[in-house]
């Protein structure tokens, strides 16, 4: 795709085209029609060819604009980008030359015209943006290819209008556009000669994950500070979000200090953990990993369970529980130092309890819902240095008809019921994750290791240093991801470990089976991972 820029200033945006180049667009010529925009240095500097055409005077525009496109009758060129052009185009330009886009400071058809930023301020508006229209002799009237929205501030003025418009809309518009034009994917058309302009663009149409995304989110807080202390950090809400979550969740302490940064983190994490579970369930998490989980008859004892796989590493962690929290369970929690208790609800004398604590931070996300509520939000986002990852949130719920057991040596039905509460586990464990459990309660966790073999090593190492009352011996070894060599089940095999669970899929599954049938293993395949690697 080549292009052909007209500017009659410092030309920034097709500056940022030429320095971006979408799509693999290029800049051929950049012509002006003042002899000392600055727009000529810019473009020598980036090594593309300039022309200056000035308008004698009385020469008409439609002179003009013959001198222009004999002008660039010498460049190849596939699209013509205005950028602060200041003449309006008649048809004896747009006749002869490609198809002409323009960027305008505001959401048009609002605010048309040279002063659209003293419009939108005039007018009060708390959102402005850009347009990139395709260019006709109506000004600022062609047909919309895209925009890109911008919020206006309190005491903003029209120079810090401009400036964010400019380099938070228009450098994403502009080159969209460009991108779109380079990839085919633009028709621009019109029936008749009399019949409006029509623009159309392939694959923008929505869906699960459209070509484009407008994210709105107001500042719920402002917080002490982000992951350490010299960050500085705040806390923005989604209105639209129906799902029990701890962005809202009022805090029913009063005194004691306001969560922070790393605390939302984890107690989105403990929370999002016993949402997994129909059954009483409990969570310890420590940076987002959990130290332990169970699930039992009581509230209570599910608690107890979570917190003796590693009361060491549950020290200044994050509760979570997926019921109403009761004095007995409250009681438990209090008992050693925690940050934060997470639950739908408390009963007033768990409350009274969980008071005492002065600096405890108490949260109610209220109701999780049934089933379908409880994930009710589809995607997770993570931002990332110039963009932003978006996908599918890992909802996959195996059940025991879905496993494929691989080895001579069939699950008991007690070994069938660990492996599904150990894989919905081990999704809230980072990757590379491996966690050994027994009934439904966590025995050892190894997360976050570069090798899966080191996983198997720190779960079977803190099963028998950090779990109270517990062991490997006899229990279930789950893991994130396929093992690619025999190494790590012969390392279960030497803690205890007698059935696992895991994706399959890798090349040596052969040689990490009959690994399993020597040790008279049981071990059963998803066909599917659970990678955390946030």
């Amino acid at each position: 795709m080549k292009i052909a820029g007209l500017a009659s200033n410092r030309g920034r945006n097709l500056r940022h085209i030429a320095d971006a180049a979408p799509g693999g667009a290029e800049l051929s010529v950049v012509l002006t029609n003042r002899e000392q925009a600055p727009v000529l240095e810019a473009a020598t500097e980036r090594r593309i060819p300039t022309e200056v055409v000035e308008r004698e005077e009385d020469e008409s525009r439609e002179a003009h604009e013959r001198r222009i496109v004999d002008r660039l009758a010498g460049y190849d060129f596939d699209l013509v980008c205005l950028d602060g052009y200041m003449r309006v185009l008649t048809d004896e330009f747009l006749d002869a030359a490609p198809t002409t886009l323009n960027v305008h400071p505001s959401l048009l058809p609002a605010f048309p015209g040279t002063d659209a930023h003293e419009q939108v301020l005039d007018a009060g508006v708390r959102t402005t943006g850009c347009t990139v229209h395709v260019v006709t002799e109506e000004v600022d009237a062609g047909p919309i290819v895209t925009q890109e929205p911008v919020p206006v501030y309190e005491g903003d003025d029209a120079d810090a209008l401009k400036d964010r418009v400019l380099h938070d809309a228009e450098f994403t518009a502009y080159p969209r556009a460009v991108r779109w034009f380079a990839e085919d994917r633009v028709t621009v058309e019109r029936d008749g000669d009399d019949a409006p302009v029509n623009v159309t663009v392939d694959g923008d149409a929505g869906g699960d994950f459209p070509e484009r995304r407008f994210v709105s989110e107001e500042r719920a807080d402002t917080l002490r500070y982000g992951e350490n202390p010299h960050q500085d950090a705040a806390l923005y809400v989604d209105d639209g979000c129906e799902e029990a979550s701890v962005v809202d969740a009022p805090q029913l302490n009063p005194g004691a200090k306001g969560m922070g940064y790393n605390n939302y983190n984890d107690a989105d994490a403990a929370l999002n953990l016993v949402k997994e579970f129909d059954e009483p369930a409990a969570a310890v998490i420590k940076h987002t990993n959990p130290a332990g989980c169970a699930t039992s008859d009581t509230l209570a004892d599910a608690y107890d369970r979570a917190l003796r796989t590693d009361a060491k590493s549950a020290f200044g962690g994050i509760v979570a529980v997926n019921r109403e929290c009761d004095a007995d369970t409250a009681d438990a929690v209090v008992d050693s130092f925690k940050e934060v208790v997470v639950a739908p609800g408390y009963t007033d004398s768990a409350l009274d309890v969980l008071r005492e604590k002065k600096n405890l931070r108490v949260l109610d996300v209220g109701p999780l819902g049934e089933d379908d509520e409880r994930f009710s939000e589809r995607f997770t986002e993570k931002p990332i240095v110039g963009g932003r990852l978006v996908q599918e949130r890992d909802r996959q719920s195996p059940t025991a008809a879905d496993l494929d057991v691989v080895t001579e040596r069939e699950p008991t039905d007690e070994q069938l019921e660990t492996m599904l509460f150990a894989w919905k586990t081990l999704k809230h464990v980072k990757s590379n994750g491996i966690l050994f459990a027994t009934g439904t309660e966590t025995v050892g966790v190894g997360m976050g290791q570069v090798s899966r073999v080191d996983a198997v090593t720190l779960a079977a190492m803190k099963a028998e240093k950090d779990a109270d009352g517990k062991s490997a011996e006899g229990a279930v070894m789950a893991s994130d991801a396929f093992f690619p060599f025999p190494d790590a089940i012969e390392e279960a095999a030497e803690a205890g470990i007698e059935a696992v669970i895991q994706p399959g899929g890798s090349v040596n599954d052969e040689d990490v089976i009959a690994a399993a049938d020597e040790r008279d293993m049981a071990m059963a395949f998803t066909g599917s991972r659970c990678f955390r690697h946030d």
